[in-house]
């Protein structure tokens, strides 16, 4: 008889370890995120198609993303994006290979690539600042707003989800995502003590 194998996410046994934050940062995994990275010329024939596949136009200036109740659209580049979402990424990979290919344009699952972390609290922008080059500054990075970076010693995309500077989302490769956990718990252990 043929095992079946389960889905496991990176961080799986570490809920434990994320609710023992100080009230001031909360960080939880969102596991098993759809992830398509998407390129297609922005100005060609598909990039409407794309548009109506995703129900949003494609961000077209740099750091940014555009989002749904579906999808978050995340630019990584002049010809190429990474759509996130919670629908099956084999479906989405289907439906927007369907309209970019015969234009020269690919979409690629790459669900299992990476993690997603959710990070939130007074203290979120203290904490991605200890180990981040980024301007975080709200007035900077705000809703709307993602760069590819460097958080600890992982390459993430980062995500600002609001504009105060409370709410982020972090990508990190699956590899990474034990690492920079244990970092981010580190980083915020400071703000729980009290003087």
């Amino acid at each position: 008889m043929a095992e079946t194998l389960v889905a496991t996410s990176p961080l799986q046994g570490y809920a434990q370890k994320l609710a023992q934050l100080p009230s001031t940062v909360s960080l939880a995994e969102e596991p098993f995120v759809g992830m398509v990275d998407l390129w297609v010329d922005p100005n060609g024939a598909a990039a409407s198609e794309v548009s109506t596949v995703l129900g949003v136009d494609l961000p077209t200036t740099p750091s940014t993303y555009v989002r749904n109740d579906a999808v978050t659209v995340i630019w990584l580049g002049p010809e190429e994006w990474l759509v996130t979402g919670s629908q099956s990424a084999p479906a989405l990979e289907a439906q927007l290979r369907s309209v970019v290919g015969e234009h020269g344009g690919a979409a690629i699952d790459v669900s299992a690539q990476r993690t997603t972390l959710r990070l939130g609290g007074s203290h979120a922008r203290d904490v991605l600042a200890k180990g981040c080059s980024l301007d975080l500054h709200p007035a900077v990075f705000s809703a709307g707003t993602a760069a590819q970076t460097t958080l600890g010693l992982a390459g993430v995309i980062l995500i600002a989800l609001d504009d105060a500077g409370l709410d982020y989302r972090i990508l990190v490769r699956a590899s990474f995502a034990r690492y920079l956990a244990d970092w981010l718990i580190d980083a915020a252990e400071e703000f729980g003590v009290s003087s």
